[in-house]
């Protein structure tokens, strides 16, 4: 265990905590941080509640917390984009989120780390899908939901190895932030999904870490209606970009030929087939077999 927290006290380690109403729960969140992080970076976003006044008080009992207080709610994104710039500023090695409701516990703190330390990955997300037990504990919903999006997580931003890609409690490598264009980070809860979308362009090399969450008492402030409004658009963005980018203007491969040849084909097909049927169906008459196949063979090939 020694060389572990010799790995660990030996980096200049930040943690970036956005606030919002988290005013019961901050105050232990604080108290159960590790020693090794050398700042703590607390960024309340305009919080109601008595949040800063806590934070404030925990400042004069540990200098290594920074209070960052937002004049107007920027959103879970905007408060990190606050935080990374803040942890740059102080040329931190490593830099980690950890969410202030107390849902993710400090003790996995150096399982997330050290694949970062020991040059295994550029960038660590907590995995609450391994542990058996520990899934079992989450809200049904929640889980359901978590696993669709993690789907459609995966297939936006590229990274198809990660098993929980929404997870919040993540670390990233200091010289890997120092490249992200954090003007285009997300402000809202779509935050997580597009640093992975980033971190796809640049080739960082993402790592899981099982880890289980902790559900408490606390109130999540995520509107489910507006994630359902908001994310499939912001995802379909995401998957376009990064196809476009990654294959047709930083890159140029086979893949990018089976872009420019299977999507034309597939979108024929689709809208060809799609206006025969309707075609047909109101004249009631069965399409010709050439009418049909044409289509057919052309959403194929476009998928194939």
């Amino acid at each position: 265990m020694e060389p572990v927290v010799n790995d660990l006290t030996q980096n200049n380690i930040a943690v970036v905590i956005p606030c919002y109403r988290v005013g019961q729960e901050i105050g232990a969140l604080i108290a159960s941080l590790p020693r090794f992080l050398k700042h703590i970076i607390v960024v309340d976003d305009a919080s109601p509640d008595e949040t800063s006044k806590i934070i404030m008080e925990a400042a004069q009992r540990d200098l290594r917390i920074i209070l960052i207080r937002h004049e107007k709610n920027q959103g879970v994104g905007g408060a990190m984009r606050t935080g990374f710039r803040k942890a740059l500023e102080l040329d931190a090695q490593i830099v980690v989120k950890i969410d202030g409701d107390g849902q993710m516990d400090p003790a996995h703190l150096p399982n997330l780390l050290l694949p970062i330390i020991q040059g295994r990955a550029d960038y660590t997300k907590g995995n609450r899908f391994r542990d058996f037990q520990a899934l079992q504990k989450m809200p049904i919903i929640r889980r359901v939901g978590n696993m669709a999006l993690s789907f459609l997580t995966k297939a936006a931003t590229g990274y198809w190895n990660l098993f929980d890609p929404t997870n919040g409690f993540v670390a990233i490598h200091g010289k890997v932030l120092a490249q992200l264009p954090l003007e285009q980070i997300d402000r809202t809860y779509f935050f997580e999904t597009s640093m992975l979308a980033n971190l796809y362009l640049l080739g960082a090399v993402v790592k899981d870490v099982p880890m289980p969450a902790r559900y408490g008492a606390e109130r999540s402030n995520l509107s489910v209606r507006r994630s359902l409004i908001e994310f499939p658009w912001k995802l379909l963005k995401t998957f376009l970009r990064r196809l476009i980018l990654k294959n047709l203007i930083y890159d140029f491969s086979m893949a990018s030929i089976y872009i420019l040849a299977g999507l034309p084909l597939l979108l024929f097909g689709l809208g060809f087939g799609i206006s025969k049927w309707v075609q047909y169906s109101a004249l009631k008459l069965p399409a010709p077999t050439g009418t049909v196949m044409l289509p057919t063979l052309s959403v194929l090939l476009g998928i194939q």
